[in-house]
């Protein structure tokens, strides 16, 4: 049995990046942080995550190759505690997120140990190209 790809289909040419991002996203799967992701509105998505006990300063976001990733790193503990249970996570992180052509990040707030990243799907113009047919030379 033949395997198809999104590269051999006849149908789906130039389609040959899109393979390469499921198999990107499917490497990804940290359970941490936790995050939800909804859509605000029909242009519109809103990713929220679970950052309890980071400051601002100790996240980073920023947009790579089309992949949004965002990375957390609490400074050392000054003073000495003695834990009985440490229950609350404290690890760095980096979660990342593939973003579409046209999607981008309209901002992000802190809110409640929840970081919310908004974005943002540009509408693109509707481009019809007429493409004239030349006659080649010594072809009948």
């Amino acid at each position: 049995m033949t395997k198809l790809t999104f590269g051999t289909h006849p149908f789906l040419l130039g389609f040959e990046q899109l393979e390469r991002l499921v198999e990107r996203t499917a490497k990804s799967s940290e359970g941490y942080p936790p995050f939800n992701i909804e859509a605000t509105s029909e242009n519109a998505y809103r990713i929220t995550l679970a950052v309890a006990g980071f400051r601002e300063d100790d996240l980073a976001i920023t947009v790579e190759d089309r992949q949004l990733v965002v990375r957390g790193r609490q400074a050392e503990e000054v003073g000495e505690r003695v834990y009985l249970h440490r229950g609350i996570a404290s690890r760095a992180f980096q979660r990342s997120f593939v973003l579409a052509d046209g999607v981008e990040v309209a901002g992000a707030s802190m809110e409640h140990g929840l970081l919310h990243i908004d974005l943002k799907r540009a509408i693109p113009e509707t481009v019809v190209q007429t493409i004239a047919i030349s006659s080649r030379p010594g072809r009948k």
